[in-house]
């Protein structure tokens, strides 16, 4: 799908591949209700609305909305889109299908940038600042049977998040896996990583891992 995608948009890319992949598997019913958190340019927000389903996407980013809203019009497609943080615009009800590609590199700074592009995959020194928070929002928005799918690097501790979305109430796997080389982000902080023991040294690839849970 040929998606707008200006600067300063988080771009569709490994991570979004994948979690489509994974996307295109999950049996959904054509109206179910989706979530898209953090929607950047509305990739995954605009697959599930292909299949039907009644998409509303959320992001702190004004010009990402505002991309992801003119890339449905471009397809169109019907996209509600919301300005806010994690849930906080779409707490209002039940989600059939929750879907997030969060920021999740780790970095040295102890909380979330300011501003500027590094909103999009900078998610504090283990790199589960966001993460965490969702592992606890999600749950309570699933309807039952309701599905949450999450992508994130094997440097922000998949295990982490699978035990917590199993103490919250939902069945949880890893629903894929894939290995990626380094790009610039990663390759500039490898020698950081290294020090912080996140790789061995030399190591330059990572795992982006989906993470699946249901609610029963």
């Amino acid at each position: 799908m040929l998606l707008l995608r200006p600067p300063g948009v988080y771009p569709a890319q490994g991570d979004t591949d994948l979690l489509l992949d994974v996307l295109g598997r999950e049996p959904v019913r054509p109206d179910a209700r989706c979530l898209d958190i953090g929607t950047g340019c509305g990739a995954l927000a605009l697959a599930a609305a292909r299949r039907g389903c009644r998409v509303t996407a959320v992001d702190l980013s004004r010009l990402s909305l505002a991309t992801a809203w003119l890339n449905a019009r471009l397809h169109h497609l019907p996209l509600r889109v919301r300005h806010g943080d994690l849930t906080a615009p779409a707490a209002d009800g039940r989600y059939d299908l929750v879907l997030s590609n969060p920021p999740y590199v780790p970095a040295p700074r102890p909380g979330p940038p300011p501003s500027g592009p590094a909103r999009a995959w900078d998610a504090g020194p283990d790199g589960r600042l966001l993460l965490d928070r969702l592992c606890r929002l999600v749950p309570p928005l699933l309807a039952p049977g309701g599905v949450l799918l999450l992508v994130q690097s094997s440097l922000a501790r998949p295990d982490a998040t699978v035990r917590q979305l199993r103490a919250a109430g939902l069945r949880t796997e890893v629903a894929d896996r894939r290995p990626q080389a380094f790009g610039p982000v990663m390759t500039a902080r490898a020698p950081w990583f290294e020090r912080t023991g996140l790789i061995r040294p030399g190591v330059r690839t990572e795992e982006l891992v989906v993470v699946r849970g249901v609610r029963d």
